[in-house]
């Protein structure tokens, strides 16, 4: 991991320590892991984002890639699922087309 990448991290990991509920450090934090290939990592980090901030679009389509690409495929058409009815309820249709995209591919 590059010097750039492991201050990126550090900084959100400080930021999560100083506010653990801050949705954008979770988010932030486990793409890090995924880009790291820290899928493990990455999938608690998106499973809190989730628990915590239901209504946080953003996790949810990277959620289910990394769930994806760890085999768990059931579990992550119920997350594209579940990110189609905030987007919904939200009226973002820009996210809900993309949710519905990866749901059918």
């Amino acid at each position: 991991m590059s010097q750039r990448k492991r201050n990126r991290r550090h900084a959100l990991e400080e930021i999560l320590q100083r506010n653990p509920r801050d949705p954008f450090a979770l988010y932030a934090l486990a793409l890090e892991c995924v880009n790291a290939g820290e899928d493990h990592q990455a999938l608690n980090y998106f499973q809190t984002l989730r628990d915590q901030h239901p209504d946080y679009l953003p996790g949810y389509y990277h959620f289910a890639q990394a769930l994806r690409r760890n085999g768990r495929t059931w579990e992550a058409a119920e997350v594209l699922q579940a990110g189609i009815e905030v987007a919904r309820r939200s009226g973002n249709s820009h996210t809900l087309s993309e949710l519905e995209a990866a749901l059918g591919s």
